[in-house]
């Protein structure tokens, strides 16, 4: 019976940059962090025990601090440095039974494989998916029916196979036999599932259901989509004014306090956060976030779109696109979000996507930022520029603009 899961929150979450100035699992959607999505599904599968190993600031357990999962103990562990997968279940070997799953803090879907391993006795069971893209996968390579053995992120038209193994496992404590041989290195995890592979043989779960991965801050959009579908719930909240001719169509959360001003519109999906102020003619749509806090100007459109806490925007086009904590966006910002010739968007592998910013960025007046475009926090872009390329963390973005008086 497996009771146990440990849950891996101790990465550095670089790919995640301009978002990762906190870990990514505590990115929040519908005002609850991500992680809290992954333990309330293993609750919900019957998980007893979650040991979490965080980094030594410990910032998922002061993120969760407020929160209560009943019947379901969580169990903090500490990885002093981002050492990798096999590392982290080192630091939690004391803490763990027999049997027990892992998975990534972010992987909301993990808890949907729980159910049918209950009884399973494999030392090791991997998830598989068919991919056309296995060269970005550790893959498998088969000998007859049977895993011969991992292959780490193959050279590409080099791939053993098609399948790409999922980023969850089933284990037993043998992994610390063989973990111990190659500990050290970037892919000791990997090799130590090879080494059980070869001795003590695995189960492969083979799966056609869609990866919800979060490995870039683009993501997100398929995540929220995901959260919304499984989480979302039609409310308008007593402390909350929504003017008689504003117009609130679908599945629509409208939390404590907010104000809905004359001439607005918001069509759900959508989830309006504790505070949040909807301004007159506005239009907010289509699987849009917006935490507590949140402000959007009047005449502004947003769709498809995420705000962090305290995130302004005066008015404007928003689509696709993601906002930091604290983010201020000027009158007349736009967010180009789609290509003139309809193509992929910068290897992303989406044909619609805006821009994302980190926390407190302030965007000038008029300004145009170009379709996947990356801001960095703390950043200032000056009014009327055009953003093209990405700004790092902590720069100023001016568009030189000459100025001629006859």
């Amino acid at each position: 019976m497996i009771s146990q899961v440990v849950i891996l929150a101790a990465g550095e979450s670089s790919r995640f940059w301009p978002l990762n100035y906190r870990h990514k699992a505590l990115f929040k959607i519908m005002g609850r962090p991500l992680i809290w999505y992954t333990l309330d599904g293993f609750k919900k599968a019957g998980i007893k025990e979650a040991v979490i190993v965080q980094g030594p600031q410990k910032e998922i357990q002061q993120g969760l601090k407020n929160y209560v999962f009943p019947n379901l103990k969580l169990n903090y562990v500490i990885q002093k440095k981002p050492k990798g997968m096999g590392d982290a279940l080192f630091q939690a070997k004391n803490s763990l039974k027999d049997r027990f799953f892992v998975a990534h803090a972010h992987r909301l879907d993990a808890p949907e494989y729980i159910k049918p391993l209950k009884s399973e006795k494999a030392s090791l069971v991997l998830f598989a998916v068919k991919t056309a893209t296995p060269y970005l996968y550790g893959v498998l390579e088969f000998q007859g029916n049977k895993v011969k053995r991992i292959v780490e992120q193959p050279k590409k038209g080099k791939e053993p196979s098609d399948w790409g193994v999922r980023g969850f496992y089933l284990l037993s404590k043998d992994f610390f036999d063989y973990y111990t041989k190659v500990r050290g290195g970037r892919y000791d995890f990997e090799k130590t599932l090879n080494l059980l592979i070869k001795y003590k043989g695995a189960k492969l779960v083979k799966t056609n259901k869609e990866e919800l991965n979060l490995k870039y801050p683009w993501h997100l959009f398929s995540v929220s989509q995901y959260l919304m579908q499984n989480y979302l719930k039609s409310k308008i909240s007593k402390s909350a004014a929504v003017a008689k001719d504003a117009v609130i169509k679908g599945p629509v959360y409208i939390g404590e306090r907010v104000k809905v001003f004359e001439g607005a519109v918001i069509k759900g999906p959508c989830y309006i956060g504790d505070d949040c102020m909807i301004g007159s003619n506005s239009i907010v749509r289509d699987n849009t976030n917006l935490e507590k806090n949140v402000l959007i100007g009047a005449l502004s459109e947003v769709t498809r779109s995420i705000f962090q806490e305290g995130a302004h925007c005066h008015s404007g086009y928003f689509g696709d696109s993601v906002f930091g904590e604290n983010c201020r966006l000027g009158a007349g910002t736009v967010t180009a979000n789609v290509k003139l010739d309809r193509g992929e968007i910068k290897s992303t592998g989406l044909s619609s996507l805006g821009a994302i910013a980190g926390k407190n960025t302030n965007i000038g007046i008029n300004a145009s930022l170009m379709p996947g475009v990356l801001i960095g926090s703390n950043c200032t872009v000056g009014p009327g520029s055009v953003v093209f390329d990405n700004v790092k963390d902590n720069q100023v973005h001016f568009t030189k603009f000459q100025t001629l008086t006859r």
